[in-house]
């Protein structure tokens, strides 16, 4: 069945992404005065799979409207927050956490610019930020976009950024992104002792 967009959304941008033996066909509808975005994502393994059907490699696919949400974000990148009366910006992309650069690459990074915008003395664009990037152990099955939505709005003289996630892996890939979500959050920890006494704790169950 085909994705009914209505009036909501009025512009689109395309990707064809390599995953396993496939593609998919990712679709990024937005509004060019709203910084809401919404995925369409089909699959296409039409020369190995005559019916699309989701292949033998368990592929899953997910979408975080907040991309604190997601283990990989929260594991290999640091999300910028800001605000102030002109701007707007919640969980923006900043940069790969040095201790992972080995382990994650990018894959593109594109701007597409819907309007250039002027507000006082002040030149803004309206703008739409596609990031992607993918496990360097698993090249061709982990892939994980951020879509960044710049919008400008002019009756508040505001800029709001916005940003949503979508993740497409297959099992064994996922595995992997597990551990190297526990691994970062234990790291540091090994070897620490207790300061205080564990029979000073208070059930609050018992009275």
């Amino acid at each position: 069945m085909p994705l009914m967009l209505g009036k909501t959304f009025d512009r689109s941008y395309m990707l064809r992404l390599p995953i396993v033996d496939g593609f998919y066909n990712i679709g990024v509808f937005f509004n060019k005065r709203s910084s809401f975005v919404l995925f369409r994502v089909d699959p296409d393994f039409s020369n190995q799979y005559s019916n699309q059907s989701i292949p033998k490699h368990g592929i899953k696919i997910n979408m975080f409207k907040n991309l604190e949400s997601s283990k990989f974000c929260e594991t290999f990148l640091n999300l910028h927050n800001y605000r102030k009366t002109s701007l707007d910006i919640r969980n923006q992309f900043d940069s790969v956490k040095s201790e992972y650069h080995t382990e994650v690459n990018f894959i593109f990074n594109e701007t597409i610019n819907v309007a250039k915008v002027d507000i006082g003395d002040r030149e803004l664009f309206d703008a739409l930020t596609l990031y992607g990037f993918c496990l360097t152990s698993y090249m061709n099955e982990f892939t994980f976009i951020i879509c960044e939505r710049h919008n400008i709005v002019k009756r508040l003289n505001k800029k709001v950024v916005r940003t949503t996630g979508l993740q497409i892996a297959t099992a064994p890939a996922l595995s992997l992104l597990d551990e190297f979500h526990e691994e970062s959050r234990t790291a540091g920890k090994v070897g620490l002792e207790l300061k205080h006494p564990t029979n000073g704790i208070i059930n609050l169950s018992e009275k």
